[in-house]
Formats: structure tokens, C-alpha cells, sequence
């Protein structure tokens, strides 16, 4: 039987250290908190595989339905997607990694039905997922994604917007086009994840009207579950739902899901202040730029300890400069923030592995969706 990795939390450190209750010192991003991983060619090789198979099943399906579009829009999502130049020319830009459709297929796989019959909802879920990707960079204003100018730097606020919405009603028609029995149950699950993905931008967009000492812990989790956690989720239970499987197997797989990408979001927001530019495409510090309210930083922010406030003064002025950049990153860390993502994203793998377990008693069925989810809990961009 093949033995994954759940990442486990680090050595705590001596007492006194400027830090969170339990926290420790930090690894860095995408590194286990047990020490130093497998060489990465070994350690990310199944996943890539695993990857590299669901594009090829997807991105045919994927390249003909957008291809379905009107042509104006079907321009910014073809530029989107990494398919086309400005221009209209071919290109072969950096696509995304396909997590969401590969855990489709993976769900199906392990609960013993035919992912042929659920590459459908596999495309419907990676339309959606780049659906919330073009309206997040409008309001985020993110000028870069995957080492290019976004959809909106490049065609404007409105086909960036436009696009996103035409591709999430292309989603929802894919489903209910579908013949398959799961089809209807599947666009409502949909239906119903979607609202609660913009129920959780919705959180995140208010907490940047709030202070820096406003919004708690708790509240950020409930938003990131809702953000990125209810798609992984969504996408698990689609699987799940295209293999037939009862409501308790879904809605285990849906748990799964959803802890696997609370887990994910960590692991993003640790990215989003100590990436690497070269690897992430995006400037160094972005989302501390953008004075987002992201898990690691509230975190620091509620620690009550003296890099908190010095964090709280930061995250109330500009911080444009590198220096001031730079400061707030290293409060976040002194404050604990970083310690505290790196064990809770432990704990909620853990509790991933805990639903799936409920879900794919057998171990060796589990294989391919323990491999996806280790992949996006090591990345490092």
C-alpha cells in the first residue's frame, strides 16, 4: 500500500519567543513541517502524472466549449486560459494546474465509476474555478497571473467581467445539458457551491473596510472555506455523484474536499506573502500590498503580542515601499503567523484524510485523491 504524507507540525518553540500560543518556528513555504521532503522530481511526480492525464482527458472538452462562446468573449478566455496572444495567436502560455477537474476524476475513480462520464462536470468545474479566477483579479486588481498581464489589464473591467460570467453560465449548461442521471443533481450542487463562493468573496471584499484589530480568526476561516474550500468540495462530491454513490459518500467526499482546500488556502496565502515572483508571477509581498485580511496575517494580527501591533501600524498606512513590505512580513512571522498556517494546514489534511476515509474505506481506492491533495499542500507557486 503507498504511504502519503500529511504534513505534520513543527517543534515548538522555546518559551518567551514572540509568537502564538503552540506555534513554531517556520519551514519554508511548501517544505514538510517534519523536516525536508522527497526531492521534488519524486515527491511531485504522481501528482504531475495525474495532472497531466486529466488535462489530456479535459482540455479537449474544455478547448470546445469555450470555443462555443460568442466571439468577443471567447477572445478573453481563450487570452485567459493561455491559449491565445493579444493578437488572437496561438499560444502556449502557461495553462493552470488542473487540480479541481482532476479531483473530479479522481473521486469518481475511487468510489469505482467511469470518470469518461465525468469529464463533463470536470469541465465545468475548471470553467467555474477561472470564472471566480477573472472576477478575483478585477477586484483584487491583480495585474499578473501566471507571468502574463491579466484578462482585465489587457481588454478592460467589462469583457474581464463578461467573460467570467459567460463561462459560468456555460458551466451550468454543460450540467444541465447533460444526459447522465447525475447531471441535474450535479448543476444544483453547483448552483448551490457557487453562491457560497461569492458569499465568501463577499467576506472577503468587506473585511478590507474593517480595522486591522476587527475581524477574527474565526471569521477568515469561515470566508476561506467558503471561497476555496466549497469548490474542492464541490468538485470531490461531483465525482462522487457521477459514480453514483449515496448521499453519505458524498457528503463525506464533499468534507474532504473542503478541508483539503481550507488546507490549500493556507498554503496560498503563506505563497501570497513569502513566494517566490519568479515562481508565483506575482510581486513579491502582493498580499500584503493589497492589505488583504489572509488567514497567516489575522493570525498574527489576534496574537497579542508586540509584532502584532507593529504588524496592525503597517497594515494602516500605505506599505508601497519594499522596506515597509518587507517589515510587515517579518511582523506576520514574528507574531506567529506563519507557524500558526503551517500546523493548521496540517490539522485540516488530517481531517481530509479523516472524511475520505469514511468515504474510501480502502486505502489503495484513495491513492490518486491523497496524492492530489499532498500536491497542493507542498506547492510552492
Amino acid at each position: 500500500m503507498k504511504t502519503h504524507h500529511v504534513p505534520q507540525p513543527p517543534t515548538p518553540r522555546a518559551p518567551g519567543d514572540d509568537a502564538l500560543p503552540g506555534s513554531a518556528p517556520p519551514a519554508p513555504v511548501g517544505q514538510g513541517a517534519d523536516g525536508p521532503p522527497a526531492p521534488a522530481a519524486t515527491q511531485g511526480r504522481e501528482a504531475e502524472v495525474l495532472l497531466e492525464r486529466t488535462r489530456a482527458l479535459v482540455d479537449p472538452r474544455l478547448r470546445a466549449a469555450v470555443a462555443s462562446l460568442p466571439g468577443s468573449i471567447r477572445r478573453v478566455a481563450m487570452y485567459h486560459f493561455g491559449w491565445q496572444e493579444v493578437d488572437g495567436s496561438p499560444s502556449s502560455g502557461p495553462a493552470g494546474k488542473a487540480v479541481r477537474p482532476a479531483l473530479v476524476l479522481a473521486a469518481t475513480r475511487a468510489l469505482g465509476g467511469d470518470q469518461a462520464q465525468a469529464v463533463r462536470a470536470a469541465v465545468a468545474v475548471e470553467l467555474v474555478h477561472n470564472f471566480t479566477l477573472l472576477h478575483d483579479d478585477v477586484i483584487d486588481e491583480d495585474r499578473t497571473r501566471r507571468h502574463r498581464a491579466t484578462a482585465w489589464a489587457v481588454f478592460g473591467i467589462p469583457d474581464a467581467v463578461i467573460a467570467g460570467d459567460a463561462m459560468l453560465a456555460l458551466a451550468q449548461r454543460l450540467l444541465a445539458d447533460d444526459p447522465s442521471p447525475a447531471g441535474i443533481r450535479a448543476s444544483a450542487r453547483l448552483s448551490s457551491c457557487v453562491i457560497e463562493l461569492c458569499a465568501g468573496q463577499q467576506a472577503d471584499c468587506a473585511f478590507e473596510d474593517r480595522g486591522p484589530d476587527e475581524v477574527t480568526l474565526d471569521e477568515c476561516l469561515t470566508m476561506a472555506t467558503a471561497k476555496t474550500g466549497a469548490l474542492l468540495g464541490c468538485a470531490c462530491a461531483l465525482g462522487a455523484l457521477y459514480a453514483g454513490a449515496g448521499e453519505r459518500a458524498v457528503g463525506a467526499m464533499d468534507g474532504f474536499g473542503r478541508e483539503a482546500g481550507l488546507a490549500f488556502q493556507l498554503i496560498d496565502d503563506l505563497i501570497g506573502i513569502w513566494g517566490d515572483p519568479a515562481r508565483t508571477g506575482k510581486p513579491v509581498g502582493a498580499d500584503l500590498v493589497a492589505h488583504k485580511k489572509s488567514l497567516p496575517v489575522v493570525a498574527a494580527l489576534t496574537s497579542g503580542t508586540p509584532a502584532a501591533a507593529e504588524l496592525a501600524t503597517l497594515y494602516q498606512g500605505s506599505m508601497n515601499t519594499p522596506g515597509e513590505v518587507s517589515r510587515a512580513a517579518d511582523a506576520v512571522d514574528r507574531a506567529g503567523g506563519r507557524d500558526w498556517a503551517q500546523i493548521a494546514a496540517a490539522d485540516r489534511m488530517a481531517r481530509a484524510v479523516h472524511h475520505l476515509s469514511r468515504a474510501v474505506p480502502d486505502p489503495a481506492r484513495a491513492g490518486d485523491l491523497l496524492t492530489l491533495a499532498e500536491f497542493v499542500t507542498r506547492r510552492t507557486h
